[in-house]
């Protein structure tokens, strides 16, 4: 007799995408009861002459088709321009002690916040204010700082380029770099590796690439669920006998059958496509040794090559005359030893051999990967290792050949490039004096984790957030709620209500603002916003529904009037100028920022321009002038893995999901439904701890000696296939087990995937 399986887990056979993904699209156009306005909203989404979709960053083709938009870019669609509101009337009924009860997903699933709002202590609520009031009140609580440094402000990628900028100006001219920021979460170990290795910190292909590319290998991202729309890239190049080589601890559907809702024989057959041809599962924390293994394995195919009086199998003339390290990373590669690399990774040496044969016998390759190489302790190096893996058959700066960081928020790449850093570099610094003429600070500011740390020890007392869910977000949620309540000053500007807004301050303001589909109309009309996908495309976005509130305002305005309250007339920044008319905006971003030259023509041009990537044209902006192959000592991430019974956890999203934002309690493509307490672990690593599918677990993150205890009590087990020795479990739940300690040294990156934890039974099942 076949055991049951634990409430709400059951097994999902059926291909990623398909009539599932159009019934979930229905599904939630009707929750948010905006079904007809929906149906009209989603045609405009990633059109021309529409908006850009506030879900992810993959970019749009040239030829648009009659629908740009997936089943989580139309959760994330719908959820922003749901019929429900949260004003005056929801906080009169609810306390901000009784929200705090309330779910993620109910707080968001409220609405659309309608008015500003200051917290009340007496009244436990929020209440509005008027929108002079609250911006005189943010100004009060700045100036009052002894120090700009003593602030911190955040930035989601949401945001518009034309916002990231004024904000950045704002706190520029303010006297911080304190620039704590979501790329600080996910892919700041790019941003960092890569301009060491080929002097920019953005990917080298284009969309078109993806065409003439001869093998795509995918590390450490979920596209099904994350970024879908790449599932028709991959579909097609499926379709058309590209090999897919998929390394990841988890079998994501998608990333196995795809059926494409735009495919009239898939849909009406009931048939789908297989993605991955040949899908390694590697152990949590391996794919350093994964990297390692495969540039082994090339090394010896051209020894072999040699000695056959072969010329050799790796790109030399390019590695002459393009790249500095060689010898030094052909020498670290030789003393790393198979047996290490088999046991690090949890592959066979066939397996990583296997897929080096792929490599070596085409000619183009693409290397795509998302946060499973990332967000690691040694995030940066891993980043660095597939760089030298593709230089060294020169497949970086020709078509369909090159890297590709897979962003996540829409804009998230757009906001590093108008600025939104808190280590600025000198062009940027003369940029903002050549354009507005003062100087702006010099010293670095704080990234994600230092603004948690200045914030917790007293240091830093005003948050500004514009956008973003921090303290959700964030690892180590009992020092970093603590830390939240300590602030004096907090303000948010949101779209939505979240955890983070309940964390009230001395004083607390939330600043409800348009969203991307809403119309922003200024004193001289509408306007338009531009935002960068991550391929380094910038197009404009276009909202046209009704706002939720007259009282709304934009992003760009509400920066410029919380600038113009707290600074005044300092540098004589016409705040109100830029915000009549963001041409103008942009006008000045082109003056910091030479590559925007023509912003305001380019940009109207049907599907916007393309920034220059130097490396893709073997432009090398590095110390060295060339591309550098870098290394990476040794193959362990941590050493608190080496202690007894140690497992590895690696966070992950739902596919109701998407960052922070919790959008229903399924996990379709996984078989779980109505539920997220779960952890999926291995059999064996189940069976060795004398525990079974569906007992309830403790997981226990193991930390430093003077560190306080990480647990957290009551989770599911999950019999799932996941390698021995790693477990997976939602973000940001897995958060609490986390210390704030974790991170990437070199990126401040916290390694959400890879935390090492103990399991044990519950004392309720024990």
């Amino acid at each position: 007799m076949k055991n049951k399986r634990p409430e709400g887990i059951e097994q999902y056979d059926r291909p990623a995408g398909g009539w599932d993904a159009l019934k979930a699209v229905a599904k939630t156009l009707a929750h948010q009861q905006i079904v007809a306005q929906g149906s009209k909203t989603l045609l405009k989404a990633n059109q021309p002459e529409g908006f850009d979709c506030p879900g992810c960053a993959w970019p749009d083709p040239k030829h648009t088709s009659s629908f740009e938009f997936c089943e989580n870019g139309a959760k994330a669609i719908t959820w922003e321009s749901t019929a429900k509101r949260v004003g005056p009337e929801f906080f009169e009924e609810h306390t901000v002690s009784e929200l705090w009860k309330w779910t993620d997903h109910k707080l968001e699933d409220a609405g659309r916040l309608t008015v500003p709002l200051r917290f009340n202590k007496e009244s436990d609520r929020y209440e509005p204010i008027d929108w002079e009031d609250a911006f005189e009140i943010a100004a009060a609580g700045l100036n009052a700082l002894d120090d700009p440094n003593h602030a911190e402000f955040y930035t989601s990628g949401r945001a518009s380029n034309e916002a990231a900028f004024l904000y950045q100006l704002f706190v520029r001219a303010y006297g911080t770099n304190n620039f704590p920021d979501c790329s600080n979460m996910c892919h700041e170990a790019t941003s960092v590796g890569l301009p060491m290795s080929i002097g920019v910190g953005k990917g080298t292909v284009t969309l078109e690439d993806f065409d003439h590319a001869d093998a795509i290998f995918s590390f450490g991202h979920n596209p099904g669920t994350n970024h879908p729309r790449m599932m028709a890239t991959l579909h097609e190049a499926s379709r058309r006998g590209v090999p897919i080589i998929v390394f990841n601890p988890l079998k994501e559907r998608a990333l196995e059958r795809f059926a494409a809702p735009q495919d009239p024989i898939e849909m009406v057959t009931l048939s789908s496509t297989p993605i991955a041809s040949a899908y390694h599962q590697l152990r949590t924390g391996g794919d350093l040794a994964v990297l390692k293994g495969l540039m082994k394995a090339i090394f010896e195919r051209d020894a072999i090559n040699l000695a056959a009086g072969g010329s050799g199998i790796l790109d030399r003339d390019f590695i002459a005359e393009h790249t500095s390290g060689f010898d030094e990373l052909r020498g670290d590669i030789e003393n790393t030893q198979w047996d290490s690399i088999i046991a690090t990774s949890g592959l066979t040496r066939e397996a990583i051999t296997s897929a080096a044969e792929v490599y070596i016998n085409v000619k183009n390759v693409i290397v795509c990967f998302g946060m499973g190489i990332t967000q690691h302790a040694n995030g940066t190096e891993n980043v660095q290792q597939i760089v030298n893996l593709l230089l060294l058959r020169g497949n970086i700066g020709r078509e369909g050949a090159g890297i590709a960081p897979i962003r996540g928020h829409s804009n998230v790449q757009g906001d590093r490039t108008v600025g939104i850093t808190e280590t600025p570099n000198r062009a940027l610094l003369e940029g903002i004096e050549r354009a507005f003429g003062f100087h702006p600070p010099r010293n670095h500011g704080h990234n994600a984790i230092e603004a948690v740390e200045a914030i917790s020890a007293g240091r830093s007392k005003a948050l500004v957030c514009l956008g973003g869910n921090l303290a959700v977000a964030m690892s180590d949620p009992e020092t970093t709620f603590a830390a939240m309540r300590k602030l004096d000053l907090v303000v948010h500007i949101a779209t939505k209500l979240n955890r983070s807004h309940l964390l009230t301050a001395q004083t607390s303001l939330i600043l409800p603002c348009l969203g991307r589909t809403d119309l922003d109309t200024q004193e001289t009309g509408p306007q338009s916003v531009t935002v960068e996908d991550s391929m380094s495309m910038v197009h404009a976005s276009r909202g046209f529904l009704k706002p939720p509130s007259e009282l709304l305002k934009s992003e760009p305005a509400i920066i410029a009037s919380i600038a113009k309250a707290t600074l005044g007339d300092r540098y004589g920044i016409d705040w109100e100028g830029m915000v009549a008319n963001y041409d103008r905006i942009r006008d000045k971003i082109q003056v910091v920022f030479p590559e925007f030259s023509d912003f305001n023509e380019r940009v109207r041009v049907t599907g916007g321009f393309r920034l220059d990537v130097a490396a893709s044209y073997r432009r090398w902006n590095t110390e060295s002038r060339k591309a550098n192959f870098l290394l990476a000592p040794g193959l362990d991430e941590d050493p608190l893995l080496t202690e007894p019974d140690a497992l590895v956890l690696t966070t992950i999203r739902s596919h109701d999901q998407y960052n922070t934002t919790v959008y229903g309690l399924d996990d379709r493509y996984r078989g779980v439904f109505g539920r997220r307490d779960v952890i999926f672990m291995n059999k064996d690593d189940l069976a060795g701890r004398g525990l079974k599918d569906g007992d309830l677990i403790d997981i226990r993150g193991l930390v430093e000696e003077d560190e306080a205890e990480h647990l957290v009590r009551g989770f599911t087990a999950v019999e799932y296939n996941i390698p021995k020795g790693s477990i997976a479990g939602y973000y940001p739940e897995m958060n609490a087990v986390m210390s704030l300690r974790r991170y990437d040294r070199r990126s401040g990156t916290p390694s959400y995937k890879s935390v090492p934890v103990l399991v044990a039974a519950s004392p309720a099942t024990s």
